[in-house]
C-alpha cells in the first residue's frame, strides 16, 4: 500500500506567475525523463524484482520518492499558472528570442500560443500528465525487463537525462523559488545516479550480474571472433583513438580489435518467393 503524507518532500514557492514557464516545467512531470518516468520505472522494476529483499526495497524506495516529486512539480506548476497579471505576461512574452520566434504578434497573441492551453482549460489551473508540448505521458517510456543489471544502467541513463533538463530549466527561471525548488530536485537526482552506479558495483560483488548483460549466457553460443571488434563504418580514422579500440574491454573478457573498412560477413540479401495469394510485386 502507499501513504501519503500532506507535506510535501521540499517546496519553495514561485515570487511571480509564469504560465509560459509552468509549460516549460510539464517536461519535468510527462516527458520521456520526467518523473512520471523514473516514478513507474523503479515501482515496476521493483514489483518485478525476484532477486534479493535489499534490491526490491530499494527500487520500491526511490519509486516513492518520485511519486513525491510529481507531486512537487504540480504545486509549482499550479503556483506558476496562478492569477498572472497582464504586466507579468506582457514581460514574459516580449522576451528577445521569444520575440524573434513569433515575429510581428502582439504580446497577448505570443503569451496565448506560448502558454499551455490544457493549463486552463482542461486542468483548472494545474498540471497535467503531459510533455512540454502536450504529448501525453507514455507507459512505453519505461524500462522494467527482470534484469537487474540492464534495469540498473537504464535507470543511470534516465536520472543523467532527468538532471540535464532539470538543470536547463533551473538555468532558464529567474524566480528564487523555482531556483530553490529545482535546487533541491537536482540534488536529488545527483543522489540518484551515484545510487543506481552503486547498485551495479553491488550486483558485482554479489555475483549476481556482470556484463556483457545478460552474463549468464553461455558466450559459446555467440561468435566469440566478432565480440570485441570495433568496426570503422565512417569516414576517418579518428575512433581508433578512443579507449573502446585497443586495450581490454571493461568486461575484462576480451581485448578490443579496431577493424578498418571491414568486409561484410554473409551473403547478399535476398527476400524468399512469397506466397501468391499475399499478391506481392516480383520478378518474372
Amino acid at each position: 500500500m502507499f501513504y501519503h503524507k500532506k507535506r510535501l518532500q521540499y517546496f519553495t514557492k514561485p515570487e511571480n506567475p509564469d504560465p509560459i514557464y509552468a509549460k516549460q516545467l510539464q517536461e519535468l512531470i510527462g516527458g520521456p525523463f520526467g518523473e512520471m518516468s523514473v516514478m513507474m520505472q523503479y515501482l515496476f522494476q521493483g514489483w518485478n524484482c525476484r532477486g534479493p529483499a535489499k534490491y526490491k526495497d530499494m527500487m520500491l524506495d526511490i519509486g516513492t520518492e518520485e511519486i513525491g516529486h510529481v507531486e512537487m512539480l504540480a504545486n509549482l506548476i499550479a503556483h506558476l499558472v496562478d492569477k498572472a497579471p497582464p504586466d507579468v505576461q506582457e514581460k514574459a512574452a516580449l522576451d528577445p528570442i521569444v520575440e524573434g520566434v513569433m515575429g510581428g504578434m502582439k504580446a497577448e497573441e505570443i503569451i496565448m500560443a506560448s502558454m499551455n492551453p490544457k493549463h486552463a482549460i482542461f486542468s483548472g489551473g494545474g498540471a497535467t500528465p503531459t510533455d512540454s508540448v502536450g504529448y501525453p505521458w507514455n507507459g512505453n517510456y519505461i524500462v522494467a525487463s527482470g534484469n537487474l543489471m540492464a534495469d540498473f544502467y537504464a535507470n543511470v541513463q534516465a536520472e543523467a537525462q532527468g538532471r540535464l533538463q532539470a538543470v536547463r530549466l533551473y538555468e532558464m527561471s529567474t524566480d528564487p523559488g523555482v531556483k530553490d525548488t529545482l535546487s533541491y530536485m537536482i540534488a536529488r537526482d545527483t543522489m540518484h545516479q551515484n545510487q543506481w552506479l552503486a547498485a551495479i558495483e553491488e550486483l558485482k560483488a554479489d555475483g549476481l550480474e556482470d556484463l556483457p548483460v545478460p552474463s549468464k549466457f553461455p558466450r559459446e553460443l555467440e561468435k566469440q571472433d566478432a565480440s570485441y571488434q570495433f568496426w570503422n563504418l565512417s569516414e576517418g580514422t579518428e575512433s581508433q583513438e578512443g579507449r573502446w579500440a585497443k586495450g581490454t574491454s571493461p568486461d575484462g573478457k576480451g581485448e578490443f580489435e579496431y577493424l578498418e573498412n571491414p568486409e561484410p560477413q554473409g551473403p547478399q540479401g535476398e527476400a524468399p518467393t512469397p506466397n501468391p495469394k499475399l499478391y506481392s510485386t516480383m520478378n518474372k
